[in-house]
């Protein structure tokens, strides 16, 4: 059924985005990501736009969003994408690309210190 209508069950969902089954599951769980149907056998199918909002989770992981601002993005785009001119919608998403942009900064120091660091062990080795 998932091939003929175009959904994906959660094994390939898993495949696609990378992430563990137990993963989106966690996510599903906390009410990130639903599916978008369920099977006759009751397996979990999903859409590209359920696989969509798991890559934007997947993104934003790495850089510390917690699950609250998670949804709240998710949430917003899934606004943006209704009313895409709507400028109050803008300002808040500009208010999360200002906070990822200083989020990148911060794990750029931080990997600065950490490569000044292991070329330090390396010279005491050498």
């Amino acid at each position: 059924m998932a091939a003929r209508t175009g959904l994906l069950q959660i094994g390939q969902v898993a495949e696609r985005t990378g992430l563990s089954l137990r993963t989106i599951r966690f996510y599903e769980e906390n009410g990130l990501v639903r599916p978008t149907t369920r099977s006759d056998g009751g397996f979990r199918l999903y859409s590209d736009d359920d696989v969509a909002r798991l890559e934007v989770i997947k993104r934003m992981k790495p850089l510390g969003f917690s699950l609250e601002e998670m949804e709240e993005l998710l949430g917003l785009l899934a606004e943006l994408a209704e009313r895409p001119g709507d400028a109050a919608l803008a300002d808040r998403l500009r208010m999360f690309h200002e906070a990822a942009t200083a989020r990148v900064h911060a794990l750029r120091e931080q990997l600065s210190i950490a490569e000044g660091f292991a070329a330090d062990l390396a010279g005491r080795l050498g």
